[in-house]
């Protein structure tokens, strides 16, 4: 009877590699290696995630800015005066104005007044800064606020990688497209506590041993050639971050129509609020929590 176990558990293992649509795992995991240099090199830049250092949400009228604990939106750091400035909010509008004496910049130039355009505008925010601190205004479910980051943040400085599951061709699935027609609206929260709704084009179905497996994949912005993917699993909280993890797929010739679709577990990783308490990252909806161990990608970073 040992014998038959022993021979059943290496069927199924052998049935996993077989259903892998990997043919050359060297190559594989040079690919995937390359894409995390890649992900890692965005994260670590001047304008990553590991640079935020403050977030601030506007009221209407007034809001001065600076290192005094007087002032609506306070940030003690060295590089700031007791006040810089003020952001006043009107109709939907922020308009930032320094204070005389201080040295704030844009695009290299100084400033004493300027109407900022926040990162949801055609041409993204307009960015202000003074010394290591850069700021712009950003808007959420209607909401305006303020997103500072330090480009010299002992997060970015004192980044030292994060750990992965060893690249495993059996998390690579040539899954089954069941499109949407028309795409599905579907309310994605945040960890910040607002709602947002994005459009689904479709579920992605995949086999891991005997189960069958779903995730809904979302246009984050119009013409992207990737569909984006929030999942949590059986890990979560337990090896890898707790609110889950983020993936991109591509999208299939015609997503209009049933197909297949390659999904790379390899390449899930950590959503910004895994480094920094100042992002709004997405959360994954109700059905994209899976009854499964994925055992790919990377690893929680850990605390920040």
């Amino acid at each position: 009877m040992l014998r038959n176990r022993i021979l059943t558990t290496a069927t199924l293992a052998a049935a996993l590699v077989a259903c892998s649509p990997i043919t050359d795992p060297a190559a594989h995991r040079a690919e995937v290696d390359a894409w995390h240099v890649k992900r890692v090199t965005r994260l670590t830049s001047e304008t990553g995630w590991l640079t935020l250092v403050g977030l601030y949400w506007f009221k209407p009228g007034e809001n001065s800015f600076g290192r005094a604990p007087s002032n609506a939106l306070v940030l003690d750091h060295e590089t700031l005066p007791d006040t810089l400035g003020s952001f006043h909010l009107a109709d939907g509008q922020v308009h930032f104005t320094a204070r005389p004496g201080a040295e704030v910049t844009h695009d290299g130039q100084r400033v004493s007044a300027l109407a900022l355009a926040p990162d949801a505008s055609d041409a993204g925010p307009t960015v202000l800064a003074v010394g290591t601190l850069q700021f712009y205004v950003i808007e959420r479910a209607g909401r305006l606020g303020l997103r500072v980051r330090d480009t010299q943040h002992p997060l970015r400085t004192g980044f030292s990688g994060i750990e992965r599951y060893p690249v495993d061709p059996r998390w690579v699935f040539d899954a089954e497209w069941v499109p949407y027609n028309p795409p599905k609206p579907i309310k994605i929260g945040t960890i910040i506590g607002t709602v947002e709704e994005m459009p689904a084009w479709g579920q992605f179905r995949f086999r891991r041993g005997l189960t069958t497996y779903a995730l809904d994949a979302v246009l984050e912005v119009p013409g992207d050639t990737e569909l984006f993917v929030m999942f949590q699993d059986a890990t979560s909280g337990r090896g890898t971050y707790g609110a889950g993890r983020f993936m991109y797929i591509p999208i299939p010739k015609d997503p209009t129509k049933p197909g297949t679709v390659r999904v790379d577990f390899n390449r899930a990783y950590n959503p910004p609020c895994a480094f920094n308490q100042f992002a709004t990252c997405p959360l994954p909806p109700p059905q994209n929590r899976l009854a499964l161990q994925v055992t790919a990608g990377e690893k929680d970073y850990g605390r920040h």
